[in-house]
């Protein structure tokens, strides 16, 4: 259930942070940051953690790459948004080496 929270939060805050663009609140990518490391802790497995690493590449070089901005009319907000969604995921990651190298430390 908490996955879903989260989940939902980083969604609403990347579509208000990706739409209002360079004058969106500073505030907003710290959040961002904070819910992309507690749904990697509360979500993923960091030992069988492929699956979400997977999916961060490929958001992350989607957005990389700007291919949504291709999209006339919404494409540039759109690809604004998936630019905070990657914000979230990388964080996630960073829990992912975490709490591996505490496991491996453990053994």
């Amino acid at each position: 259930m908490a996955a879903k929270i989260i989940v939902g939060l980083i969604a609403l805050l990347a579509i208000i942070q990706g739409l209002m663009g360079e004058a969106g609140h500073e505030i907003v990518p710290l959040i961002l940051v904070i819910l992309g490391l507690a749904y990697a802790a509360v979500a993923v497995n960091a030992e069988d953690a492929t699956a979400y690493l997977v999916v961060t590449l490929a958001v992350g070089g989607a957005a990389g790459m700007d291919v949504l901005s291709n999209i006339p009319g919404i494409g540039a907000s759109l690809d604004a948004i998936l630019d905070q969604v990657t914000t979230a995921l990388y964080a996630g990651v960073v829990t992912v080496l975490v709490l591996r190298t505490i496991n491996r430390l453990k053994a």
